[in-house]
């Protein structure tokens, strides 16, 4: 094969003819075909039959500059081996080959010459300069197989080798006084790094949607919110808590010189081929900084209204909520209940072309093709507010507000609403009927709630059973209290739970369900509203109109045998008559 200088950068079919894999008559076939019928030219000569796919794979990765290598007994050294996690080695299918410690030059192999993410993820998550080399797919794929069983470092492997780390160890004798550079040296220091990568990989592969990392006194903890209950780690030495947020703060693009402020940021990572965003914030607390990353996995998040739950006759109405012309549509819950999964997936339906959407939230969460979304920074005072009101003039169709928190973001949806404008936004009420007290709370006149208003979804997330062990069981008489049901109401129905196994982590819970309550607004109900009923009179009359209340709508799901009664009265209030 001819020098790698000479190829690199090269057409494709002028690196085969070079190597020797296919002559001029057959690249000159090739090229007419490509003429006549499109398509790449390096698939065309493999459809022919004049190469395999290994020469393309090979030509490839000459044309990016990659040597091949033969790793026909090769030694591979342990500091190669320790130089890339586990994870990284047998996600991304990159085998280490070599590794010079003080350049951090690190020589890989790979089969793919389109496998970019690998080299990125090295780059990125471990500060190394990666040279990559060519190798045999299946080769590849058998020693990294060998080299990592063996070597496959677990949490305690880690751990252990993080406390007897002399540098770090000083850290914690420092207190307030570390300078700048022994930082860096911490966060930049190995054992460090593979904490956290390990701690990233395994929290995405456990579809954790929150990752905290909290110095107390004594002690530093790591833990996950999965399916929206927090789960403890193993947890590291206390005193790598300040080279862990340093880590974190570097990856973030953050100023780590900066301790006594809080900082939000981003990092972006590449999992399996799939984006992975992590919104991070850090919160100086008394004993050193407070580190919450917040994981977006686009793949984890299905936004169609299809899929988020609801039941059919509750798709029917809330369609109907969010084709109106015109009017103000809230969804509403606690933090972390799906309110902002349910605005985008509607907002993903009424995205055509005819129509003009404009979000302002706090902050982006989603970026929606063909939405124009607008992120709020209070600290240069672009409020709610004030963009609500730079909003009108971009002639939307449909605005989302992030949530109405005052009078003023209330009046002007309002306005906005009068001008003909469909506009969604949240709020942080218990119930659907409570939200109609807060708008008021807030300082809106009743007759403009009553004039702007078409109806209110509260929701709430419970946890699904898990599907691989399930088990169908007889619930106790005190259970059946806790949702004021006896024995005789449930007769000829089947209750479930999950046991626990290795696919849900042995929390019998996998994945999570919304459970929807909708109030829509007749003309006898928003005469009530400007009488000022009462919540609780608001409620009644809701439900004599066919509001399916919070519980209800737990009941079913558990008579479905989707979800546990636990669930259903973790996450609801029992109703009053």
């Amino acid at each position: 094969m001819p020098p790698i200088d000479q190829l690199q950068g090269r057409p494709v079919g002028r690196i085969l003819t070079k190597m020797g894999r296919i002559n001029r008559d057959q690249l000159v076939e090739a090229l007419s075909f490509q003429k006549s019928k499109g398509g790449s030219l390096g698939r065309i000569l493999v459809d022919l039959g004049y190469i395999k796919e290994a020469d393309l794979n090979l030509a490839l990765a000459a044309q990016k500059g990659y040597e091949p290598i033969s790793l026909e007994g090769i030694k591979i050294s342990d500091v190669a081996v320790k130089a890339v996690p586990p994870q990284i080695a047998t996600t991304n299918k990159v085998l280490p080959l070599s590794f010079d410690p003080a350049t951090k030059k690190l020589v890989v192999a790979m089969a793919n010459p389109d496998n970019f993410r690998a080299v990125d993820d090295l780059r990125s998550l471990m500060g190394y300069t990666v040279v990559v080399k060519m190798g045999d797919a299946d080769t590849i794929e058998k020693l990294i197989g060998k080299l990592y069983h063996a070597q496959a470092e677990g949490m305690g492997e880690i751990l252990s080798e993080l406390s007897n780390d002399d540098a770090l160890k000083d850290l914690g004798k420092r207190g307030e006084s570390i300078d700048l550079e022994t930082l860096k040296e911490a966060a930049d220091s190995n054992p460090v790094r593979k904490l956290i990568n390990l701690v990233l990989l395994q929290a995405i592969k456990d579809k954790a949607s929150d990752i905290h990392f909290e110095p107390f006194e004594d002690e530093f903890k790591m833990r996950y919110r999965i399916d929206g209950i927090l789960y403890e780690m193993m947890p590291p030495p206390a005193h790598i808590a300040p080279a862990i947020s340093s880590r974190l703060k570097v990856m973030a693009n953050l100023d780590i010189a900066e301790r006594r402020m809080p900082q939000d940021g981003r990092i972006e990572l590449m999992v399996n081929n799939q984006p992975i965003d992590l919104r991070v914030s850090v919160l100086p607390t008394m004993f050193g900084e407070s580190v919450v990353m917040r994981v977006l996995d686009r793949s984890n998040v299905s936004l169609d209204l299809d899929k988020i739950g609801m039941r059919d006759d509750d798709l029917v109405m809330f369609r109907q909520l969010i084709h109106k012309p015109n009017g103000i549509v809230i969804v509403t819950g606690p933090t972390g209940s799906g309110k902002t999964t349910t605005l985008y997936s509607a907002l993903r339906e009424l995205n055509d072309i005819s129509s003009k959407l404009i979000t302002a939230e706090d902050p982006v969460e989603y970026d929606i093709d063909g939405v124009v979304q607008c992120q709020i920074k209070a600290e240069i005072e672009m409020t709610f507010g004030r963009v609500l009101r730079s909003m009108l003039r971009q002639d939307p169709d449909i605005i989302l507000v992030g949530e109405i928190r005052d009078k003023e973001t209330a009046e002007i949806a309002v306005q906005a609403s009068l001008t003909g404008h469909l506009v969604f936004s949240t709020l942080h009420t218990n119930d659907a009927p409570s939200s109609i007290a807060r708008l008021l709370d807030l300082g809106l006149e009743p007759f403009l709630v009553t004039a702007t208003l078409e109806g209110v979804l509260a929701q709430r997330l419970v946890r699904k059973i898990c599907l691989n062990c399930k088990e169908a069981y007889d619930p106790t008489d005190e259970q059946l209290m806790e949702l004021e049901l006896k024995k005789e109401d449930v007769a000829g129905r089947k209750f479930f739970f999950g046991r626990g196994c290795e696919s849900c982590n042995n929390t019998g819970y996998r994945g999570r369900l919304g459970i929807y309550e909708i109030m829509t607004l007749d003309d006898d109900m928003r005469d009530k509203i400007i009488q000022h009923a009462s919540t609780q009179v608001l409620r009644v009359e809701a439900r004599k109109r066919g509001m399916r209340t919070l519980r209800a709508g737990g009941l079913l799901a558990i008579y479905d045998g989707i979800t546990t009664i636990e669930e259903v009265v973790r996450e609801t209030i029992m109703e009053e008559d």
